[in-house]
């Protein structure tokens, strides 16, 4: 389905307007896709009331105009921001949104200076990513296959994991197998975790090879069409000692207890609260050290954040994740992920492998 670029800059122009600004220039690569389709890496998006210019250099020339239209596309030698600098100068006094964390130091004076005095700088943080948290059914489309292609490789490479193969291995067929799959690449670099490693949330593969009795978490996720998975399941190899198979069904019980708070109108910290209310009430609080989820979409990480200080109201439309985990020092890791889907009714879970524990 194609970029309904229309219909988002309208969107956009009317934020601007309700925020008393007139133009923005937005850097950011993702946000400037998600308002006309352009996916070239080097770009700025200028959205001014009445037009949209995208400044690109001359190895996306032809990409540009693929890619775009009911745009204006500015080809320039040199740095992109000294382009978009120079055509501000030539145009009247006017008023320009920026990003500030999206930007340099460097980047903004080079822009500061290219543009001259005239221009009057304003800084407005998140609102294309605002507009983007909740996604039309174009969008959900797409997360949906991507979180299904996922699934499929995260069900295939459980039933690889034995002794002896090494965390590095698990990580290279997970990469293959989605390319193989029709994924553009992965979503982030695949976690995979054995053993005390696995008490590590964001650990990444080493040569360390799988052991016997221990356990392996899997944190993976797929790129299709640009659109994001993200998703982790924990296994066993060996029969699991009963202190761990309690704490795997704590943690699915915390994200069972996410899932079904999860609809729309309800707070991002109501959320997690639920989650993390059930690992408290186990004994397990303090070795659930990070948030319960996020939002995804064109970036693994995304708004909005299901954090226990997060006051967002969940809408119709937005897709994060429920990923409860305990960790546990010396020991290791149980983490259970999927993506979720926020409706009026409930949450629809987009990510379909098993959640049974598996002692392999």
């Amino acid at each position: 389905m194609p970029i309904n670029a229309n219909s988002r800059l309208k969107r956009l122009r009317q934020a601007l307007d309700s925020a008393g600004a007139g133009t923005l220039l937005e850097t950011h690569l993702p946000n400037i896709f998600y308002l006309c389709g352009f996916s070239g890496d080097s770009g700025a998006l200028l959205i001014e009331p009445s037009s949209a210019t995208l400044f690109t250099d001359g190895r996306f020339t032809i990409q540009a105009k693929e890619e775009t239209s009911d745009i204006r596309v500015h080809i320039h030698k040199g740095p992109i921001l000294e382009a978009v600098g120079g055509y501000l100068r030539a145009r009247k006094r006017q008023s320009v949104a920026v990003s500030p964390a999206r930007l340099t130091l460097a980047g903004w004076k080079a822009l500061r200076k290219a543009a001259g005095g005239h221009t009057k700088w304003e800084a407005i943080d998140g609102m294309v990513e605002s507009l983007r948290a909740v996604k039309d059914a174009g969008e959900i489309d797409r997360i949906r296959d991507a979180a299904r292609l996922g699934s499929e490789v995260m069900e295939e490479v459980i039933r690889l994991i034995r002794p002896g193969v090494t965390e590095l291995d698990i990580a290279a067929e997970i990469g293959y197998r989605m390319r193989r799959k029709g994924a553009s690449g992965e979503s982030f670099e695949a976690i995979v975790a054995a053993g005390p490693r696995s008490a590590l949330p964001h650990a990444r593969p080493t040569a360390r090879r799988i052991g016997k009795n221990e356990l392996v978490v899997l944190d993976l996720g797929a790129i299709l069409r640009h659109y994001c998975s993200d998703l982790t399941r924990t296994v066993h190899v060996g029969k699991a000692p009963t202190r761990v198979r309690k704490w795997y069904q704590a943690v699915l019980e915390a994200q069972t207890a996410a899932r079904d708070a999860l609809r729309s109108g309800i707070t991002c910290a109501a959320i997690d609260h639920a989650a993390r209310n059930v690992l408290q009430s186990k004994g397990l609080g303090r070795y659930f050290v990070h948030s319960t989820g996020h939002g995804i979409g064109l970036e693994i990480h995304e708004d909005p954040r299901i954090a226990r200080d997060q006051k967002w109201v969940l809408q119709a439309g937005n897709v994060v994740t429920l990923e409860p985990g305990v960790y546990v020092e010396g020991v290791g890791g149980i983490r259970i992920e999927d993506d979720a889907l926020v409706t009026s009714r409930g949450a629809e879970i987009l990510t379909t492998a098993p959640r049974e524990f598996l002692e392999l």
